[in-house]
């Protein structure tokens, strides 16, 4: 793990700089994402866990759709480059680092798999001149979709097949110096350590006071700290959380109440804008739901703001 981080650069340092993320729903103004290729096209389902092979024309279709939503919303995307290297889950780049006010951590994916890919993010930073303020160090592991900001002093962390102790632990040493608090909060086995059940499967951020939960597998902790905090929490469906494997809670926060979710379920979708969300739905039933991840999943933030 690197040593102390800098001090959290000024609103117009970071402005000027276009980099730093403390909120999970700030307008979303540089996001870095990577197209899918063969990797992904070919990938072994067995051993990727996907629910079967990928139909390489729809999801590639699927992917431009969702890429055009976001750039239609004004947010500067930087390309990941190439797909060839063997890393199939490399598409969902939000988990192999997390972006703070003061720079990137370089995390450690606890599937082993995806580990390699914090190599491509370290190459991104360095070319888009983005500070790294520290990294998730062995026996640590970490991913970004275990970790939430509520606001950009408070964080919360899933403890996850993915996430374990130790990579929590030293998360809260980088991010001390901040001045940011770590919150942790434990998750349930579902279907056990191969399939992906992150922090952000079960609550997804919309606006600072409104949040979608599926309330079977929040953390009772989790919520009960929401609503302290005056956070309005929208029951999400069973029936639609199920069809979708859990992707009707991967809705992707473009700005407040502006969103993007997979299609396909409109009862989710009308919950959310019965709460006054704008919300953009795209096909993903090649994209996202074999694959275990959702529009979320899709982008890394650099800068919101």
């Amino acid at each position: 793990m690197s040593g102390n981080p800098p001090v959290p650069p000024t609103e117009d340092a970071a402005r000027t700089a276009r980099f730093g993320v403390g909120s999970m729903v700030a307008p979303l103004r540089r996001v870095a994402m990577r197209r899918p290729g063969s990797s992904t096209f070919h990938a072994d389902p067995a051993r990727w866990h996907f629910t079967g092979p990928p139909d390489a024309a729809r999801m590639a279709a699927q992917y431009d759709t969702f890429a055009l939503r976001v750039a239609d919303f004004g947010a500067h995307i930087e390309w990941i480059p190439g797909n060839d290297d063997g890393l199939a889950d490399s598409i969902f780049v939000f988990d192999p680092s997390f972006m703070t006010p003061a720079g990137a951590i370089l995390l450690r994916p606890g599937k082993a798999l995806r580990r390699p890919e914090v190599a491509l993010h370290a190459a991104l930073y360095e070319r888009l001149r983005v500070p790294v303020v520290g990294a998730i160090e062995p026996p640590g592991t970490a991913e970004g979709g275990d970790l939430i900001w509520l606001d950009d002093r408070t964080l919360a962390a899933g403890r996850t097949f993915r996430t374990n102790q130790e990579g929590i632990e030293q998360l809260q040493a980088i991010v001390a110096p901040m001045g940011v608090e770590v919150h942790t909060f434990d998750l349930p086995m579902w279907h056990g350590a191969s399939a992906c059940l992150h922090l952000l499967s079960v609550v997804s951020p919309l606006d600072r006071d409104l949040v979608l939960v599926y309330p079977r597998l929040v953390p009772v902790a989790l919520h009960r700290l929401m609503q302290e905090r005056g956070v309005q929490c929208l029951a999400a469906p069973d029936a639609e959380f199920e069809a979708s494997g859990g992707l009707t809670l991967n809705v992707l926060a473009l700005g407040p109440r502006r969103c993007i979710a997979v299609g396909g379920f409109p009862e989710t979708v009308r919950l959310m804008q019965d709460a006054g969300c704008e919300v953009t739905c795209f096909d993903a039933d090649a994209l996202c739901i074999p694959c275990e991840g959702g529009p979320t999943c899709l982008t890394l933030p650099v800068w919101r703001g």
